[in-house]
């Protein structure tokens, strides 16, 4: 039987690169046919990964960077310069210097925490001179409304004496003036645009504050603190920039990162999938496929707002494909990913384990789990096809009575 099959996934966060999720789930495949056509396609989506992954596919390069990271502490990171035509376009993935990953899981203070080294991985970016900056949101570990950022590009966010606001998201409660006068004046006539998620909104019930707060360490009353604060950032970058990014879509990327590069550097905020490059690919390979599979880490309600297997779910479906996801974590609302197109899902884990167990046993639970989708898929199929004893009555078994007739 001859089966092309494309695969699909995102990486697998703090466990395993996108690019070995393919080859572990193309592995699986192969057990079972191994003349399949099997392709991979590294997915990213702004966050871990975006810019290695990014480079290697465009023939780039990646430009060590250190910066100070989301606790002011030095650490090592990078942009990438992709290749390829066109303008010089450099990758900066936010995770790789204010990633909730860099935060100790004992300094997890989303009020305290700072986009400073995101700042200086753009002005990373000025100094190769790119013409083209795309600052890829996800995975962070901030929510000071993008104002470290500014201020390593040379914005002041001050108090009412004049005084620099502490860094986070808390001390933006204290803002009072913002000054644009040191911005770098190479920003000037530079193309920056941010792959956000359009769902990520700035304030609100729905707000970055309250949705993303307790996964990077808020209590209640810090995500109640966060959110007015991001109420008071908002206010702030209308009065002095003149835009509203209240409920802006994606506005709430990355703490607000999204809304502060577009109140103050005018940059365009973009659904990720429309402005990473790799997705025209996706749908060339879409359209050759005879069956699509894709992955991610956990699969639940959040899925179809806006992450890798529901995107490509939505594309495989407008070419009639069937999409099986796999998955780390099966989680609230799964079953919420198939109207967008999961015709079916499954958990990789074979049994009960540990989170590390899990992490350390990523590639092989996902080779094993594609092998039992992939036969399933085969029984499926044999079961569509017309058996040779149709029409013809089963033999008894043995010791058994004929069935009563009528009459």
């Amino acid at each position: 039987m001859f089966l092309r099959v494309l695969v699909a996934p995102s990486g697998f966060k703090e466990s395993l690169a996108v690019e070995a999720v393919g080859a572990a789930i193309s592995a699986g495949i192969q057990r079972v046919l191994p003349g399949a056509c099997v392709s991979a396609v590294p997915l990213v989506d702004g966050g871990e990964g975006t810019a290695r992954t990014l480079a290697a596919a465009s023939g780039g390069k990646l430009v060590p960077v250190t910066v100070s990271g989301p606790t002011g502490e030095a650490v090592s990171s990078h942009i990438a310069v992709l290749g390829g035509a066109g303008p010089l376009t450099a990758v900066v993935e936010m995770a790789a210097a204010a990633g909730l990953a860099l935060v100790p899981a004992d300094a997890r203070d989303p009020g305290r925490t700072t986009t400073f080294g995101v700042g200086e991985l753009i002005r990373a970016a000025l100094d190769q001179r790119c013409e083209r900056i795309v600052v890829g949101c996800g995975d962070s570990g901030t929510c000071d409304g993008g104002a470290g950022a500014l201020t390593a590009l040379g914005a002041r966010v001050l108090d009412a004496g004049g005084h620099q606001v502490p860094a986070g998201g808390s001390g933006l409660l204290r803002a009072s003036t913002l000054e644009l006068d040191g911005l770098d004046v190479r920003l000037t006539g530079t193309e920056i645009f941010v792959a956000c998620n359009p769902y990520n909104l700035l304030t609100g019930e729905a707000g970055v504050a309250r949705t993303f707060g307790p996964q990077k360490g808020a209590t209640a009353a810090q995500v109640e603190e966060l959110a007015s604060a991001m109420d008071h950032w908002a206010a702030l970058l209308e009065r002095r920039c003149g835009t509203d990014v209240r409920e802006m879509p994606g506005g709430g990327a990355s703490g607000g990162l999204g809304a502060g590069l577009a109140a103050v550097l005018g940059a365009r905020l973009l659904p990720r999938f429309d402005v990473l490059p790799g997705y025209a690919e996706l749908d060339a390979q879409l359209a050759l496929a005879d069956l699509v599979i894709t992955a991610e880490g956990a699969l639940d309600h959040q899925t179809p707002r806006g992450k890798i297997p529901a995107e490509v779910a939505r594309r495989a479906k407008r070419l009639g494909k069937q999409v099986i996801a796999l998955a780390g974590i099966i989680g609230h609302g799964a079953a919420q990913t198939h109207p967008v197109g999961i015709d079916a899902y499954a958990c990789i884990l074979s049994g009960p384990m540990s989170r590390r167990e899990a992490m350390d046993s990523t590639a092989a639970l996902l080779a094993d789990a594609a092998e039992q989708a992939l036969r399933m898929v085969l029984i499926g199929t044999r079961l569509t096809e017309p058996s040779p004893l149709v029409g013809d009555p089963l033999p008894p078994a043995a010791g058994s009575r004929p069935a009563p007739t009528a009459g």
